[in-house]
């Protein structure tokens, strides 16, 4: 499904309202907590075909586990099955998923004893896993890879008959997705500690009954921080979202914050407010803690006119996509002046946009997402749109309400 967004010029969003679905990374976290202690409840779960697809996995028993594009789902599941004792299943994906790399995680839970083969090329799934009980303890792991192989391995300490110590080697990236993943724990009194590069989880046999509500994705937020910069003038108010929140890309506050937009928080609800006297200038941003909103913040800079230079990029090549290289060739189309790294990205400014460019997807969910917004400054073209439903299956019905054109291409 193609599809062609535009609006009338000079738009505006006037206090509109919209309730976004829970958070991915946190209703994925909790599905694996809940399948180890079944007397959590869950609530504000998000309804994005990962989080459906990890449950699916936690709660079926087939031999072969097919979680198609869900990244987060292989690492998580990776580890839960290695501690499964006696389970044995073949965890497997797209042919996407069959190329993103899973060695890292593989051989840090055999250093703690797990058996795990590979069914195809080594370093990447399908993976057989037999189910192990797990004595040991202590294990190394590169620092700067994804923060998802490390919590996949916290998420599982506590049902670890030592529990774990994580030492991390070298620079620590996306710590904010670590940190999330242990306040998670602690919120079960689950005890922890995060001193210096060891992380440690301790041994813990049950939790109280507890009902664990999930915080709206600040991820999907992403988009509207975006339209709101892109408008003539808006205020939006997005719910259920905190100030002090856990995840990584609550940082979108304070980015958006220099691309014009004041956000105020008032309860769960937040509002995003275009500032009136704002001067769009050249932005630098280091995103090792929130790679995943590069793609959203290029193109509010094209469309604002600005250039931008973007670091700590280097976990986008091995995502649903190679984000960089994705964006290279997409904002290329649009007239931009883009040069990409391994690391980092940098725009020339520009205020020059080509009209009715249809935007390849490369089944990525986050380029049909972070590409949508430019609609306020030119027609633009979605290709394959539906990809959306990977972590926000109402976003252009969202999109919609707030009166962007959308018509079936």
């Amino acid at each position: 499904m193609n599809l062609k967004l535009s609006t009338n010029s000079q738009f505006t969003i006037d206090n509109s309202q919209l309730n976004i679905t829970g958070s991915k990374s946190e209703t994925n976290r909790l599905l694996l907590l809940q399948a180890l202690f079944p007397n959590i409840t869950l609530a504000n779960t998000s309804n994005s075909d990962d989080s459906e697809v990890m449950q699916k996995a936690l709660k079926g028993n087939q031999e072969i586990v097919d979680i198609h594009h869900a990244g987060t789902a292989m690492r998580f599941l990776t580890a839960y099955f290695a501690v499964n004792e006696g389970r044995e299943v073949v965890l497997t994906g797209s042919q996407r998923m069959t190329e993103r790399p899973i060695k890292v995680l593989v051989e840090a839970l055999e250093q703690l004893g797990a058996e795990i083969s590979y069914e195809k090329e080594v370093g990447y799934p399908p993976i057989r896993i037999k189910g192990q009980k797990i004595t040991a303890s202590k294990v190394n792991i590169p620092a700067n890879v994804s923060s998802q192989y490390i919590s996949a391995l916290l998420l599982v300490a506590p049902k670890l008959e030592n529990g774990i110590e994580i030492t991390l080697v070298g620079e620590i990236t996306s710590v904010p997705y670590i940190k999330m993943t242990l306040a998670l724990l602690n919120d079960l009194d689950i005890k922890t500690s995060f001193e210096g590069n060891v992380i440690t989880v301790y041994p813990k046999k049950e939790v109280e009954s507890k009902v664990m509500t999930v915080e709206s994705d600040w991820s999907s937020a992403s988009y509207f921080f975006s339209l709101a910069a892109l408008a003539e003038n808006a205020s939006i108010s997005l719910t259920s979202y905190k100030e002090t929140s856990l995840q990584g890309d609550s940082a979108l506050a304070q980015i958006y914050k220099q691309m014009g937009i004041d956000t105020h928080f008032d309860g769960n609800k937040m509002t995003l407010v275009k500032q009136s006297d704002f001067k769009p200038e050249t932005v630098n941003f280091e995103l090792n803690n929130t790679p995943d909103i590069a793609q959203t913040i290029v193109v509010t800079c094209l469309g604002l006119g600005i250039g931008c230079h973007l670091t700590g990029l280097h976990t986008l090549k091995i995502k649903e996509t190679d984000r960089l290289e994705a964006l290279r060739i997409e904002m290329t189309k649009l007239g931009a002046n883009i040069s990409v790294t391994n690391d980092s990205l940098t725009l020339v400014a520009s205020t020059n946009i080509n009209h009715n460019v249809p935007i390849a997807t490369y089944n990525d969910h986050r380029m049909a997402m972070a590409f949508a917004p430019l609609a306020l400054k030119v027609p633009i073209i979605i290709e394959n749109a539906e990809v959306v439903s990977k972590s926000y299956p109402d976003f252009w019905s969202d999109l919609k309400s707030l009166g962007i054109e959308i018509l079936e291409k």
